[in-house]
């Protein structure tokens, strides 16, 4: 079956796929400037941590398009005032923040052409941006594919498929691959409370692509570990630090130790634009407080807690390097020590 690809540059617009409709409804939002771009991300009608980047990209051409100055001092003032705005609507993943700096990049390097010919330098590299990161996807789920046998019973959270990403899929691209190879294995989807992304978009996903998939509430998941069903788990990443501590969807870090504790190998799945050469750590990881009606009636007709309780709704928690089997990228599969190992693939991409 064809993927659905959360987003693309149409006509002057970014035609955006509304991830809060699935799986239900499949309808499109039209973004038009920076404005729009930035509500489309806050709102998370588009997330996941590779797609917003390319969302952004596009967002930052949208909001110099039309920008008209020869002025080159004036150019990048308004490059810079776009990218700043972009970057605060959502703090934790990283790719956004590298997608506009690669872009700023592009332009600080080819600063004696005209403002058109920037223009159109940074929508290409918006361009390649998309296309690079299908790539990538692809050959994460290439690196990955000897980790799935048949008879496998995998484990996920949250959404790292097509709708995460510019198409294929970190996470669940894995599994694609595998499936694309013959490999005879099932999933288990976390619902992924509160926003359900599990339920509504990985569940939505892996059914299309005919991969035989079982929904389960977040609290099951230790059950089935205790019973020997899970025998491999592969999640998706919004920020690794250089020491190997990552930022996923909430609920990831319980999982990982859950994990742990059983003896089940435990994999993230990311593409080196996640990884953060200026974090060392993942204290230093700013994690995503977000609205409490999330959690008390964002998918429910009624209210489901009373009022002026209090809530608690970090987005996302911080998973110790201690607790990960590997991280699978682009460039092959990263094992321990992190330190030395992350450090290596990265120097060796620059």
């Amino acid at each position: 079956m064809k993927n659905t690809v959360p987003l693309f540059y149409f006509k002057n617009h970014v035609k955006i796929v509304d991830q809060r409709k699935l799986p239900l409804k499949l309808e499109y939002v039209y973004c038009r400037n920076e404005k729009d771009v930035f509500n489309a991300i806050k709102k998370m009608k588009i997330r996941g941590a590779p797609a917003i980047g390319v969302a952004a990209a596009f967002g930052l051409y949208l909001g110099v398009k039309n920008f008209n100055s020869e002025n080159k001092h004036n150019f990048i003032k308004r490059l810079d005032k776009v990218i700043r705005y972009l970057f605060s609507s959502r703090p934790t993943a990283v790719n956004l923040r590298w997608a506009l700096e690669e872009i700023r990049r592009e332009v600080l390097d080819n600063f004696n052409l005209s403002s058109a010919r920037l223009k159109g330098l940074i929508y290409k590299k918006a361009v390649q941006i998309m296309r690079d990161d299908q790539d990538r996807c692809r050959r994460m789920a290439e690196s990955a594919l000897g980790l799935i046998k048949n008879g496998d019973g995998c484990l996920t959270i949250c959404n790292a498929g097509g709708m995460a990403t510019s198409g294929y899929g970190t996470a669940l691209g894995v599994f694609f691959k595998a499936k694309e190879r013959g490999r005879k294995f099932q999933v288990f989807a976390c619902e992924t409370r509160p926003l359900l992304q599990g339920a509504r978009i990985t569940a939505w996903e892996l059914k299309q692509k005919g991969i035989k998939t079982t929904l389960i509430c977040d609290s099951m998941a230790a059950s089935l570990m205790k019973k020997g069903v899970i025998k491999k788990i592969f999640v998706g990443a919004d920020r690794v630090t250089m020491n190997g501590d990552f930022a996923n969807k909430i609920g990831t870090y319980s999982i990982a130790a859950l994990a742990k504790l059983h003896k089940i190998p435990f994999y993230a799945v990311a593409p080196l634009s996640t990884f953060d050469k200026r974090l060392h750590s993942g204290r230093d990881i700013p994690i995503e407080f977000r609205d409490e009606d999330e959690i008390t009636k964002f998918y429910f007709k009624k209210p489901i807690a009373p009022s002026g309780i209090g809530v608690f709704n970090p987005a996302f928690d911080v998973t110790d390097a201690k607790l990960v089997t590997a991280f699978i990228t682009e460039k092959g599969i990263i094992k321990p020590p992190y330190i030395k190992n992350i450090r290596k693939v990265m120097d060796g991409c620059k």
